[in-house]
């Protein structure tokens, strides 16, 4: 399973190094001795050598978003919300939605077949490539309408599954979100070991790619 965290100037550190921090346990966990099962790598749309998230972290970036049918392509393609509501002009996902360059590069991926997740008010992105469109999704509570206006069919959800696309309400539901997927990828065993070492009373609140909740 490999996964790219895709960051950007004005992200919600916990949207992306939340997740980043489940997966890396689990591949290594669900791999055999010193073969991990997969690699989860901080990427950006250009060099770079790193990002400064929202409330100023600088976060080192691993390598440059790969071409969807590139050979180092990701399985699964994360985005991280950050700063939608505030408008901030120079760095926030609102930026990036208004700059267009990350809304365009997740339509290709997800035209391709790539799996596409958000967390927070990522989906926001996705709703301005246009990847949310008539597909059940959520966001953060303050962006609730907007992503409805989008065209999404809004679900009352910590996390929603609908097939190739995966979201996540707040902040810290980027956490269950990755659980949910390891323990999809891996199996429960593997879900809850790493839930037990970082700590974390994992939430359910799914809504199915099935319409289940």
């Amino acid at each position: 399973m490999n996964v790219d965290v895709l960051l950007y100037d004005g992200f919600d550190e916990l949207d992306g190094i939340g997740p980043y921090e489940v997966f890396d346990y689990a591949l290594d966990y669900a791999g055999e001795g010193d073969d991990p099962a997969g690699r989860v790598r901080y990427v950006t749309l250009g060099e770079r050598e790193s990002v400064t998230a929202s409330h100023g972290t600088r976060v080192g970036v691993d390598g440059v978003l790969p071409e969807p049918d590139a050979a180092d392509a990701a399985d699964l393609l994360l985005v991280p919300g950050g700063g939608w509501s505030a408008r901030d002009e120079e760095a926030s996902a609102w930026a990036e939605a208004q700059k267009g360059d990350v809304p365009r590069a997740l339509a290709d991926h997800h035209a391709t077949g790539t799996r596409i997740a958000s967390v927070c008010t990522g989906s926001m992105l996705l709703a301005e490539a246009g990847v949310t469109d008539g597909r059940r999704a959520v966001t953060h509570a303050a962006a609730i309408e907007e992503l409805r206006e989008s065209g999404a069919e809004v679900v009352d959800a910590r996390v929603v599954d609908d097939g190739d696309l995966l979201s996540a309400g707040g902040v810290t539901s980027g956490i269950d979100l990755a659980l949910y997927l390891v323990e999809r990828e891996f199996g429960r065993g593997v879900a809850d070991r790493v839930a037990t070492v970082i700590e974390y009373e994992r939430r359910y609140e799914v809504a199915g790619d099935d319409g289940s909740a």
